[in-house]
């Protein structure tokens, strides 16, 4: 019997059809991520999903807003959310203590001693009987970096010889738009919007790790998550990770995607020009064992000066602090 064209075609269509339903439909891996509600990590959160990176990578995000660290950290203890963006140092403390935390680097961004244009102040060396604003607390390890180098450099101890004034980073970038500060030490984007306004670097705070013994930029923040959790989830943690790199690079090549994000954002202009220009400076090339190794030594110089309040009874980084899994 003869068989047309068109029917040979049409059993053709059908047999791929038929060989389409028989494969396997894999469901999206859903991942529920705490952030901060108007933190920067929501621009590539933002990014991730504009593009369908999640998609692409079968990964399912639900996004939960936090008005604090502090809330996103109790969350992630207590196996509310899976994964959320915090510091090594934490994640290292964590694990001492007996947790399974592990990070995977997010940004090697980090901020700056920052003085107006104008400004008699050269070097950190004449930041001695200054009044001097800080963003965080005592404890915050950009400051405790700073303030090691100072000590070892100059022989200088910021704590003893100049006016810190702590307090909540828009307050501490207000104060010095004001002229109420010498100089502050502020988070990178913060800094970012002050260079957009007549302030300049003075020191980042990654030139100051360098200084004391880091061979290059370390992630400062990571994505946070259990070991348990991506060993009994490893497609969902490797996937994140991938759409998580995919909307850097994005945001890395694309001016476009900055004016897209601008109303997230709340910059223009300059303003947004300097964000993106920093934002892309924090993105991390280097090796994870790299950052790691690096972190390590630093961890050493931050636990000399912190002491136990800072980290703990553990003289060394705990090992896993940084997630070696991801480039599988």
């Amino acid at each position: 019997m003869m068989i047309s064209r068109r029917n040979t075609l049409r059993l053709a269509v059908l047999g791929t059809v038929a060989a389409l339903a028989a494969r396997p439909v894999f469901a999206a891996a859903r991942i529920r991520v705490g952030v901060l509600k108007f933190g920067t990590v929501s621009w590539e959160l933002d990014t991730l999903r504009q593009h369908k990176f999640d998609v692409a990578n079968r990964i399912d995000l639900e996004i939960i807003d936090f008005a604090g660290e502090d809330a996103t950290n109790v969350a992630l203890l207590a196996g509310a959310i899976d994964m959320i963006v915090s510091d090594w140092l934490w994640v290292s403390r964590q694990r001492s203590e007996g947790g399974d935390l592990t990070l995977a680097p997010y940004s090697t961004a980090v901020g700056a001693i920052m003085v107006k244009e104008g400004s008699p102040i050269q070097t950190v060396a004449d930041l001695k009987h200054r009044k001097i604003g800080v963003a965080g607390g005592p404890l915050d390890k950009s400051w405790l970096l700073i303030q090691a180098l100072t000590r070892r450099d100059y022989g200088i101890d910021l704590l003893a010889t100049s006016d810190i004034i702590f307090g909540a980073p828009p307050l501490i970038s207000e104060k010095a738009m004001q002229g109420e500060l010498d100089a502050v030490l502020n988070f990178w984007h913060f800094c970012a919007r002050l260079e957009a306004n007549g302030f300049r670097r003075l020191m980042g705070v990654n030139d100051a790790a360098r200084a004391l013994g880091a061979l290059g930029p370390v992630s400062a923040l990571g994505y946070v998550f259990h070991d348990q959790w991506a060993n009994e989830n490893p497609d969902a943690a490797r996937g994140f990770v991938r759409a998580s790199a995919q909307a850097k690079d994005l945001l890395a090549r694309s001016d476009e995607e900055w004016l897209r994000l601008a109303p997230i954002i709340r910059a223009k202009g300059k303003e947004l020009e300097k964000l993106r220009d920093r934002y892309r400076q924090g993105i991390p090339r280097r090796a994870v064992a790299e950052e790691a190794a690096d972190a390590g030594r630093l961890y050493h110089v931050l636990a000399a000066i912190g002491g136990a309040k800072l980290v703990g009874s553990a003289p060394e980084m705990a090992p896993g602090t940084f997630w070696q899994d991801r480039a599988k």
